[in-house]
C-alpha cells in the first residue's frame, strides 16, 4: 500500500512545482511567525538525546539564528534614530495585473518604499456560507508603522475584493541600511 501511494505523488505534484513552492512557503511561515516560533527547539538551552535537538546541524542553525548573532548585523528599530518603526504589510490580490496597479500605486504615493509581487499561491477562504480555493498573489509591503490607516484606506479604495485582506507585521530589527532606506522612500 505504501508503495501504491509513494508512486501515485509524483504523478499528482510535479517535482519542479514542489520546488517552485516550498522556499515561498518557508519563507512565508518565518516572515509570518519567525524562526524561533518556527522551530523552538533553537530557543532552548540544552540538546536532548532521542530527539530532533540532538541532529548535528541544530547547533550551527542556533549559531546562526540566535539572538546573539543577530545583534551585529541588525539594528533595533527603537534604538536609532536614523530608522522609523516599520512594518511589514501583506495583502492579496487576485492576479499579477491587479497586484502590480496596486503596488506601483503605494509607492508612487510613498506609503511604502517597496513592494513585492509573490507569485502562484492558492488561498482556500469562506466567503458567504461557501468555502473557496481561488489562484491569488501576495503583496509584501514594507513601510511606516505611522502610514498603516492611510495604506488601509488606499488598499481599500483601489483594491477589487469586498473586502482586502490588509494584516500589518512589526519590523523588530534587520539591515541599517534598509531601515534608513525605508524611512527616505515614505511620507512622513
Amino acid at each position: 500500500m505504501a508503495s501504491t501511494v509513494c508512486c501515485k505523488v509524483p504523478s499528482l505534484i510535479s517535482s519542479s512545482a514542489i520546488r517552485r513552492r516550498l522556499p515561498l512557503v518557508g519563507a512565508f511561515c518565518v516572515l509570518s511567525l519567525g524562526f524561533t516560533n518556527l522551530c523552538p527547539i533553537l530557543s532552548s538551552a540544552s540538546l536532548k538525546t532521542g530527539c530532533v535537538q540532538s541532529l548535528p546541524f541544530v547547533r550551527y542553525l542556533r549559531s546562526k539564528f540566535s539572538t546573539q548573532s543577530q545583534t551585529v548585523y541588525a539594528v533595533a528599530m527603537e534604538r536609532s534614530s536614523n530608522t522609523v518603526p516599520s512594518i511589514v504589510v501583506y495583502v492579496t490580490v487576485p492576479n499579477r495585473e491587479a497586484g502590480k496597479k496596486l503596488a506601483e500605486s503605494i509607492v508612487k504615493a510613498k506609503l511604502a518604499a517597496c513592494v513585492n509581487i509573490v507569485p502562484g499561491l492558492e488561498s482556500v477562504y469562506e466567503w458567504e456560507g461557501k468555502i473557496h480555493t481561488d489562484p491569488e498573489e501576495l503583496l509584501i509591503i514594507k513601510t511606516r508603522e505611522s502610514l498603516l490607516e492611510a495604506l488601509t484606506q488606499h488598499v481599500k479604495a483601489n483594491h477589487e475584493y469586498d473586502v482586502p485582506e490588509v494584516i500589518a507585521l512589526p519590523i523588530t530589527g534587520g539591515s541599517p541600511q534598509y531601515l534608513e532606506w525605508l524611512k527616505k522612500n515614505t511620507r512622513d
